[in-house]
């Protein structure tokens, strides 16, 4: 990058942002405001000049003695359009110079004009919207401004004056043209480029600060967005929960009911038999119910996904899967197949993935109960803690099969399917679930094993006939 680029890129050439005040309205009435202290300052100095013989001192014309109090006065008009209109108050105020100082040069050496010079180049490189347009307006100001200097250096009428004045002596070793040209020319590069500097420090600073605001309210954002997705995740997870324990327990209930109903004059002792599963499944019902409410009421500090709500005061995992196949006796027969690999890889398997295996088996023999004909259904649990290219670390699958068609008028809301499938979406795992390519319904849901999943070597197979 060669050094016109660099001064290009500092310079801000092509930045896709623009220095605006937060507040224009208010900036510019504090424009507004200043500028008007300044004129006053400007015409109290100049007066004060005036006063003191300054302009007479140098050999001004002959001019009305307001004319000098105007000139400094409109000179320094033009500050209050610097933020609004940098480059326009820019140039406004250099031309105003150069109108003045052709007039009446000692009106230009008024201290607050002095001022007014460095704050309108400096507003300008600090406040332009248009880079290359400032960079173009402060290239014509430095150059009519030194072009102006090396007039005057020049004259020699101011020379021969100047030389007058020290009586044809040099008081250094330099000579005292030579110095006073050296001085002009560092204080003129010094007081024009000191402007130049601070303006792009300012600008430079800025943007700086508008950046830095723009990822605070990015941040902001994205954090509310977590913090509502977290919510809704908050809230799918508990409507799962909810689904799957009432769903489950009022099914079973129902289902008893109606066989109690019709048995109760025929066959008393089954009537018993279906009554006391609905008490059962009932209890069972608020018992999950008031596991899932103290685990929502949790203050101790833990998150709620850290664990499934009822899960700790249930047999919400994978143990309780054959407790749950083994309760299925309500017309169904259900056959429960654990195949291990190793052998007792299933009591390593991490209680998140038992719960929501647990949870699966549950919503899949419910949906089998409300929505077939099966009189016959398997599930079988596999666990593989040597894994494979999909899932290195191990796997943990559930199986459910039925053999029974669509019961007519049962089509349900889909929220079991879909809370099965969020649930592996959870835990990174597979879903496959539809009609068998013979006959009957096929729920499969596979969850990788996290870190130190079961190792060994010998593998094992048990099966429960419900």
């Amino acid at each position: 990058m060669n050094t016109l680029a660099r001064l290009a890129r500092w310079f801000g050439v092509d930045a896709d942002w623009e220095h605006v005040p937060d507040d224009p309205r208010r900036a510019f009435h504090n424009d507004l405001v200043v500028g008007a202290c300044i004129v006053v300052l400007t015409i109290a100095a100049t007066e004060l000049g005036r006063s003191a013989g300054m302009f007479e001192w140098v050999g001004a014309p002959e001019s009305p003695e307001w004319l000098p109090h105007l000139l400094a006065g409109v000179t320094a008009l033009p500050l209050a359009w610097r933020r609004r209109y940098p480059i326009m108050a820019m140039l406004a105020v250099y031309a105003l110079f150069l109108g003045t100082g052709l007039f009446n040069g000692a009106v230009t050496q008024v201290a607050t004009l002095q001022v007014t010079y460095f704050m309108a180049l400096y507003s300008g490189v600090a406040w332009a919207r248009d880079r290359r347009a400032m960079l173009i307006a402060v290239g014509v100001v430095l150059v009519t401004m030194f072009g102006w200097i090396a007039v005057q250096l020049t004259d020699a009428a101011v020379r021969d004056e100047f030389l007058d004045d020290l009586g044809g002596v040099a008081p250094g070793m330099i000579s005292p043209w030579v110095s006073l040209t050296l001085y002009q020319l560092l204080v003129n590069v010094a007081y024009f480029g000191g402007a130049i500097v601070l303006g792009q420090l300012a600008w430079h600073s800025a943007r700086r600060r508008k950046q830095v605001a723009v990822q605070t309210a990015t941040i902001e954002r994205q954090a509310q967005e977590l913090r509502d997705h977290a919510v809704l995740e908050e809230r799918l997870r508990i409507a799962r929960e909810l689904h799957d324990v009432v769903a489950h327990h009022v099914s079973v209930i129902g289902v008893q009911a109606a066989a109690a109903r019709r048995v109760l004059t025929k066959d008393p002792a089954k009537a018993t038999e279906a009554l006391s599963v609905i008490e059962k499944s009932s209890r069972e019902g608020v018992e999950q119910m008031r596991g899932l409410v103290g685990t929502l009421r949790q203050v101790d500090g833990t998150r709620p996904g850290d664990t499934a709500p009822a899960d700790s005061a249930s047999t919400a995992n994978l143990a309780g899967i054959a407790t749950l196949v083994g309760d299925a006796t309500d017309g169904l027969t259900c056959v429960y197949r654990l195949v291990e690999e190793p052998s007792g890889a299933s009591g390593t398997v991490p209680g998140p993935i038992g719960a929501a295996l647990y949870r699966t088996t549950q919503e899949a023999l419910n949906n089998v109960r409300k929505h077939s004909t099966a009189r016959g259904a398997s599930v079988t649990l596999r666990v593989d803690g040597h894994g494979d290219p999909a899932m290195p670390r191990g796997w943990a699958e559930v199986e459910v099969l039925d053999d029974g068609h669509p019961r007519p008028g049962t089509s349900g809301s889909g929220l079991g399917l879909i809370g099965i499938r969020e649930r592996a979406a959870a835990h990174d795992g597979e879903v496959e679930a539809g009609p068998r390519a013979t006959v009957g319904f096929r729920v499969r849901v596979r969850l990788p094993l996290p870190d130190g999943g079961p190792v060994g070597a010998s593998s094992g197979e048990r099966e429960v006939l419900a």
